[in-house]
C-alpha cells in the first residue's frame, strides 16, 4: 500500500517532466512548472494536516502510517518550487533573490512557508522522535501549521485577479486547522467540567 501511495504523490512530477519533453508546459513553462509546484506543495501540505481528522473522524487508525510520507512530499513540491525560483527564474543571482525575499510581501510568505518545512522534513525519522522526545517533536512538526497558513498568504498575495485557488486552499487549511483549535477548547472544556464535578475531597487527593 505504501508503495502505491509513494508512486501516486510522485505522479505530479512524472507527469511535470513528461510534459516538459512533450511540448506541454505552454507558452511560458517556468510559470507553468512554477505555478504547479506550488499548487502541489499546498495540496500535500492540506493532505498531509487532514490525517489526523479523517483518521479519527472515518475510524482509520492506519492513516497515520501515511503522514510522515505525505508531508515529505510536500517538502518535495516544496523545494522544487524552490529550485524553479532560484535556477530557472533568477539564474541563482543572489543578490536578486535577497531583494526579493525583503522587499516583495509575497516572496517573504512563501520563503518562510519553505523555511519551516526543513526542520519538519530533517526530523521526520524516528531516530529523531527518540532523541527530541514525543512532546518537544510535537511542538516542532506543529510548524506545518504556520507553514501552510503562510503558504496560502503567498499564492493569494501572488496573484493579481482570479483568487479563487488561494482563497480555496485557505478556506481549507483554515477548516483543518479550525477543526484542531475545537478538539483542543473541547478537551480543555471537558476538563474544568470534571474538576468541577470532583468533591473538595477528590480534588485534594488528586493533588
Amino acid at each position: 500500500m505504501k508503495v502505491f501511495v509513494f508512486a501516486l504523490c510522485l505522479s505530479p512530477a512524472l507527469l511535470l517532466v513528461w510534459q516538459g519533453f512533450n511540448g506541454g508546459l505552454g507558452a511560458n513553462p517556468i510559470e507553468f512548472i512554477t505555478h504547479a509546484t506550488g499548487d502541489w506543495t499546498l495540496r500535500f501540505l492540506a493532505i498531509t494536516l487532514a490525517v489526523t481528522p479523517l483518521r479519527k473522524l472515518l475510524h482509520l487508525p492506519e492513516l497515520v502510517r501515511f503522514r510522515r510520507m505525505l508531508g515529505l512530499f510536500a517538502f518535495f513540491y516544496g523545494c522544487l518550487h524552490f529550485m524553479t525560483y532560484l535556477w530557472l527564474d533568477k539564474f541563482f543571482s543572489w543578490g536578486e533573490i535577497a531583494k526579493d525575499v525583503v522587499k516583495r510581501p509575497f516572496i517573504t510568505a512563501g520563503f518562510t512557508a519553505f523555511v519551516l518545512l526543513i526542520p519538519l522534513a530533517i526530523t521526520s525519522t524516528a531516530g529523531w522522535i527518540r532523541r527530541l522526545g514525543g512532546k518537544r517533536w510535537q511542538m516542532i512538526h506543529r510548524l506545518i501549521y504556520v507553514s501552510a497558513v503562510a503558504g496560502v498568504v503567498h499564492y493569494y498575495w501572488l496573484v493579481k485577479s482570479d483568487i479563487t485557488r488561494p482563497v480555496f486552499y485557505g478556506a481549507i487549511v483554515g477548516l483543518l486547522l479550525g477543526y484542531r483549535a475545537a478538539i483542543k477548547l473541547l478537551g480543555i472544556l471537558s476538563a474544568r467540567s470534571s474538576a468541577k464535578s470532583l468533591s473538595p475531597l477528590q480534588v485534594k487527593e488528586i493533588g
